[in-house]
């Protein structure tokens, strides 16, 4: 039996990536599609590539009163919004994907210290499951609302958790550089995303408090120096870890952690190249590698995915199929477009 969806943030980067995952899933249909900011348009009017999938299509203003009839909730909001709107539907029991960083950590004081402003939806906090399948599918499958993880913390945590779990880094002094597309920046229009600024050049920003460090220490356990990058491409996030060793190992013993770790995961493909943001493009695939370098002593590990699909439409509707009880896999792909 199919679900009925409703898609907040329908008219964004994400929103359009759900709407064009949810065209080809055998059993979610979107049917209510909110974006203010674009009220009134046809979805081909926004989302120009997806016109003929969605043709009588039109994007609408939220109103709670819509949540009637819904199965599923998708969230893709600017910070702070889900805190206002997750009442109204958690209080009606409809299963609920946010991708908003609203509700991804479980402590009030380390949201206000992270994002300088108290939480407006503290008692909701402990409804929420992280949501990353590959880490916490158990939870996710069992769960009413679950907090997406976000494109830069999923590869990080998706190269790093396996190693940390086998004993083969430390805990302490990781450091993360991770680059994005502009993408990553959302749709609307900024100067530091403009075309004449990003275009033939590469800038690090949110130097030492980036919010997504947060996220990153609270899944891994770990001590975490991470330095986000914003790279001249649409899509994509390239994330070069390094840990410190516990001590000496053979240098593909990291390779051999995460494959074993991995065996069976329908989206994550380990290998011994170095992979490239170009092979996960449109799909919910990450590719990752990993080394231990016997002079440095240190361990490196390396995961490319695409930010649109695995690291957020596409890991919302992961979690959205385990949550329903669908198959996992259904309206995803493991095949990037290439080249």
């Amino acid at each position: 039996m199919s679900a009925r969806v409703a898609i907040l943030g329908a008219s964004g980067f994400v929103g359009g990536e759900l709407l064009r995952l949810c065209a080809s899933h055998p059993l979610l249909e979107p049917v209510f599609l909110a974006g203010d900011s674009n009220a009134g348009a046809r979805v081909g009017e926004i989302h120009p590539h997806l016109a003929i999938a969605y043709p009588d299509a039109v994007i609408e203003r939220f109103n709670p009163d819509a949540l009637a009839g819904i199965d599923l909730v998708l969230a893709v909001l600017p910070h702070g919004h889900s805190q206002k709107l997750a009442p109204a539907i958690v209080e009606r029991g409809i299963a609920f994907v946010d991708l908003g960083a609203d509700f991804r950590l479980r402590d009030a004081e380390a949201y206000e210290r992270w994002y300088g402003e108290a939480h407006q939806a503290p008692e909701l906090l402990d409804r929420f499951v992280y949501g990353i399948p590959e880490i916490d599918r158990a939870a996710i499958r069992g769960a009413k609302c679950v907090a997406a993880a976000g494109c830069f913390p999923t590869a990080a945590v998706l190269a790093l958790k396996p190693l940390i779990d086998a004993g083969l880094v430390k805990a302490g002094g990781i450091v993360v550089d991770a680059a994005s597309g502009v993408t990553g920046a959302g749709r609307m229009l900024k100067e530091a995303t403009a075309f004449a600024t990003v275009a033939e050049s590469f800038a690090a920003y949110g130097l030492i408090s980036h919010r997504h460090t947060a996220e990153m220490e609270a899944c891994l356990g770990a001590q975490i120096l991470f330095t986000p990058h914003l790279a001249p491409m649409n899509r994509g996030i390239l994330a070069t870890c390094y840990a410190t060793a516990t001590g000496e190992m053979e240098a593909d013993a990291p390779t051999k952690a995460l494959r074993a770790a991995y065996a069976g995961e329908p989206f994550i493909h380990v290998s011994d190249a170095p992979p490239s943001t170009k092979w996960t493009l449109g799909s919910n695939a990450v590719h990752i590698t990993a080394r231990f370098d016997e002079r440095t002593g240190r361990v490196l590990a390396i995961a490319a995915l695409d930010n649109l699909v695995k690291g957020a439409a596409g890991q919302m509707i992961q979690c959205a199929n385990l949550m329903l009880g669908f198959d996992e896999s259904d309206g995803l792909t493991a095949c990037g477009v290439y080249p």
